[in-house]
């Protein structure tokens, strides 16, 4: 299960770049939009604040 930690998310949007159908930007903080989308971990290497839970 992929989850984003509010506490650490940033809201910089850089999964959401990199991975658009697995992230979008929600109220400026990262939200899971599909778990099971191919670029989820590369998603979770790029955040900047490691926010991203798999």
């Amino acid at each position: 299960m992929v989850s984003i930690n509010k506490e650490k998310c940033i809201g910089c949007g850089t999964c959401a770049a990199v991975c658009p159908e697995g992230f979008e930007i929600k109220g400026g903080k990262a939200v899971v939009k599909n778990g099971n989308a191919s670029c989820i971990k590369e998603a979770k290497e790029s955040c900047p604040v490691d926010a991203i839970k798999i």
